[in-house]
């Protein structure tokens, strides 16, 4: 490997050094996290500062993220066939249950949110764009995982199942029980899983092979949301989330 390949392997590990439980970094942190000499962490940081890809804190010296990811990620978004073809329908979806709704893509162990529609109700569900959450405690995962490979599936619940609330499965049985549902009814409910007192039903979008890319999710706290009223809601997340994969599928074609 060249040194110049060298140095941009080393300039995205630092990169990936943040995360949701690590946003703020020092440059001994990040030189232990990436194994690397702090001289050479220096002038990597230097670069990619002057770039603005991170940027430090004078007075405490710790680094975050800076605005030119922001700016990437959002060009990323723009530039997405997937939401921008999901779009109306997620307002549609919004106007008829006035929930937050939504639009999730699985990265490795996760889910990840690239569309968000806001419930108008004054309590709501707080998300951001970008926002992670692990896929198997989740309605937006759950949906995707339903139609993922098995093995791909395992892989991911061996990287851990951990208790979040009372009602988190625990188990891989349970889970492919659940997973079974799914597929049966077309749509996932999650009920106080990854956090109390939230809700959520998904379904999952399928690209021109049919496979799960995404899933689009209606989502709120659990005293409006109850257990009957997210399996009534199921089968029109379900239609939106056909619909989208019917557009998608269309945009695709040779």
């Amino acid at each position: 490997m060249s040194e110049s390949v060298r140095a941009v392997e080393r300039a995205l590990d630092i990169l990936l050094c943040f995360s949701r439980q690590t946003p703020e970094l020092n440059m001994t942190q990040i030189a232990d996290h990436v194994g690397i000499h702090k001289s050479t962490v220096h002038r990597l940081l230097a670069t990619l500062e002057t770039k603005r890809f991170v940027q430090r804190d004078p007075e405490t010296g710790v680094y975050r993220l800076g605005i030119r990811l922001l700016q990437m990620a959002y060009l990323t978004l723009e530039q997405n066939d997937l939401r921008r073809i999901a779009t109306p329908f997620l307002h549609h979806l919004g106007e008829q249950f006035l929930e937050t709704i939504h639009l999730a893509v699985l990265d490795d162990t996760d889910v990840v949110f690239m569309s968000i529609i806001e419930s108008p109700q004054r309590v709501k569900l707080a998300a951001a764009l970008g926002q992670r959450l692990p896929a198997f405690a989740t309605a937006s995962g759950k949906a995707i995982l339903a139609f993922t490979s098995e093995g791909k599936v395992r892989q991911i619940l061996q990287r851990g199942m951990p208790r979040y609330t009372e009602t988190t499965l625990l188990s891989q049985e349970a889970f492919f029980s659940d997973l079974r549902l799914i597929r049966e009814q077309g749509f996932a409910i999650s009920e106080h899983e990854y956090e109390e007192g939230i809700n959520a039903v998904a379904a999952p979008i399928f690209d021109s092979d049919d496979l799960p890319v995404a899933s689009v999710a209606v989502a709120g706290p659990a005293y409006r949301l109850n257990h009957d009223l997210l399996v009534e809601m199921g089968p029109a997340v379900f239609a939106t989330s056909q619909q989208i994969s019917k557009e998608l599928k269309l945009t695709t074609l040779p």
